[in-house]
């Protein structure tokens, strides 16, 4: 492993960071990205997406963090994530985890550029030859969730979340007519949508009943409850899904207090996922030390940045967890790209979440990372490999757009 402080390439000088600039693009969706620019004329990537609380980022950075950066010497990874996180007064929350990660994946990618090496050879190099992902299927009905399920298989998918509509509800969910992706910031102003917890309870093992009746037991089968669950409720579903044997039962309850997990161990042997809204190891130390999760889902851009997850990944580690990172199109090709090299070096990989990007989306940030047969393969090219074309960005403006909230039928607001 390169020691960030000593061993980078190049001299100090050539490493000093003398610029960096953020760039709002929306080509589909709203993606914010930091390019930090050193001395040499190398320059690298980093993702501050926060899906619905873009902008927040962006003025995170440019109004307190990148003042900070010019003049430091984009080699000191470590130094330069402590100054940002230990250095501040108000730590983690969204905002914060997620512009630190952005500076801290852009200054991977230098290192890996600089290095003229891939970053997940910078990390120790490959655990595995391909990334295992898994795509989204959904429908009105269970029939329809199941022809999509086969559609996915057909394209050699081996892994793929079911979500199924509610009879009741106009709009459940994870239910799309998107065919590879689910994007539910749709609006401006958050779309209110109803929701049932009973009517939810009682369709979801007749789902999965169906696509094991239709599918078979070899293809890996994952569900999201989106924590719109109490620990009792969640505990019943996660029970009544362990005949058709689930990869994982993803978000069952929210996961700020952690007794609600232990409540469904009691029981289910359904494999738990959770963390995607997570900031810090912080907020996965009781889950994982008390091994009430299977997977941890937390995301390299809403964590600090490689830096930080990669303690958090050892953290699961110790206690026989593994990784399942978010994946969703709300994640720019940068954080997919990083990912991957990640996933291909991390000891303990479980599953990496995959949807399409728009055909604009991938124009303005090419990359080199392949899907075949079920499995993301990231490439050679130094760094991520993933870049950013300024010029077409600048033709998709920002976008204004929120996510939905979920009510009981009765008016009541729920957890979304």
């Amino acid at each position: 492993m390169v020691d960030m402080q000593t061993d980078s390439p190049g001299s100090e000088r050539d490493r000093r960071i003398v610029a960096a600039r953020v760039i709002v693009t929306s080509p589909g969706r709203n993606f914010v990205s930091l390019l930090i620019e050193t001395r040499s004329g190398i320059s690298g990537l980093g993702d501050a997406t926060l899906n619905g609380r873009e902008l927040a980022v962006a003025a995170y950075l440019e109004h307190h963090v990148i003042p900070n950066l010019i003049g430091r010497d984009a080699g000191r990874i470590e130094d330069t994530w402590q100054f940002l996180y230990r250095g501040a007064y108000w730590r983690r929350g969204p905002v914060t985890m997620t512009a630190i990660a952005a500076v801290d994946v852009a200054l991977w990618d230098i290192l890996g550029k600089m290095a003229g090496l891939p970053l997940y050879r910078l990390l120790g190099g490959r655990s595995r030859e391909g990334v295992l992902v898994y795509g989204h299927a959904s429908g009105r009905d269970p029939e329809e969730t199941s022809a999509e399920v086969g559609r996915f298989a057909a394209q050699g998918y081996r892994a793929v979340r079911a979500q199924c509509g509610v009879p009741g509800l106009a709009k459940p969910y994870g239910v799309t007519r998107m065919k590879n992706a689910y994007e539910p910031a749709e609006s401006e102003l958050p779309l209110e949508t109803l929701w049932s917890t009973p009517a939810y309870l009682d369709m979801v093992p007749r789902l999965f009943e169906r696509l094991r009746a239709d599918h078979g037991r070899e293809i890996e089968l994952l569900h999201d409850a989106h924590h719109r669950l109490t620990p009792i409720e969640a505990a019943r579903l996660a029970r009544d899904l362990e005949p058709f044997r689930l990869f994982w039962l993803e978000d069952a309850t929210p996961a700020e207090n952690p007794d609600g997990f232990e409540l469904i161990r009691r029981h289910s042997v359904t494999p738990l996922a959770v963390g995607e809204v997570f900031n810090s190891v912080w907020d996965c130390r009781a889950l994982l030390e008390r091994q009430l999760i299977d997977y941890i889902r937390t995301t390299i851009v809403h964590a600090g940045g490689i830096s930080h997850v990669r303690r958090i990944a050892d953290l699961a580690a110790l206690h026989r967890a593994r990784t399942g990172f978010h994946g969703a199109t709300d994640l720019s090709p940068i954080t997919l790209g990083a990912a991957l090299h990640f996933d291909t070096w991390v000891p303990n990989f479980g599953i990496q979440e995959y949807m399409q990007h728009t055909q604009e989306t991938d124009a303005v940030f090419p990359h080199d990372y392949t899907l075949r047969e079920g499995y993301l393969h990231c490439g050679e090219s130094p760094g991520h490999g993933v870049s950013l074309d300024e010029r077409l960005a600048a033709r998709y403006p920002y976008n204004p757009r929120q996510l939905p909230i979920a009510r009981l039928t009765d008016g009541t607001m729920w957890d979304w």
